[in-house]
């Protein structure tokens, strides 16, 4: 059952949100892929939100440009940690995504990355997964060890 939901607001926002997915993937945490437009499909959004714990998830991953209120609308929803991706797109390249997420009223938090930073967003999770989870505490502290000799 997947822990994990990875959401962004766009099919095109794939490729930057792909390192989220290849940690995951390394660290054995299983996970869900959704394209949710906080915008255009803000129901799907709502409905998302409501049911992610019922379902399994523990974390939200939520990559999003622009405006990119997709990590705000998804944690006004549900009580599950949302780990924020602002993602470099348009002029501003990602400074208004990391606004955005940085700058949620007190009471509905999002954690968020740097900007592109999806891979460090799935460490995120994987950090707060390994508070429940043996063995991903043990994949997360391989890697991390696996760190010190690169």
């Amino acid at each position: 059952m997947p822990l994990v939901g990875v959401v962004m607001g766009s099919k095109s926002d794939e490729p930057l949100m792909q390192p989220a997915l290849d940690m995951l993937d390394e660290l054995g945490i299983e996970y869900e892929i959704s394209v949710i437009s906080a915008h255009r499909t803000p129901e799907r959004a709502r409905e998302y939100g409501q049911k992610a714990q019922w379902r399994g998830l523990e974390v939200i991953i939520a990559g999003a440009g622009g405006a990119a209120h997709l990590p705000g609308v998804l944690a006004s929803w549900t009580t599950l940690p949302v780990i924020g991706v602002p993602l470099a797109r348009g002029e501003l390249k990602g400074m208004d995504a990391l606004y955005s997420m940085a700058q949620m009223p007190a009471g509905v938090p999002v954690a968020c990355v740097s900007i592109d930073g999806a891979k460090n967003a799935a460490l995120l999770a994987a950090a707060i997964l390994s508070l429940k989870h043996d063995n991903i505490r043990d994949a997360y502290e391989t890697y991390r060890q696996g760190l010190a000799t690169k």
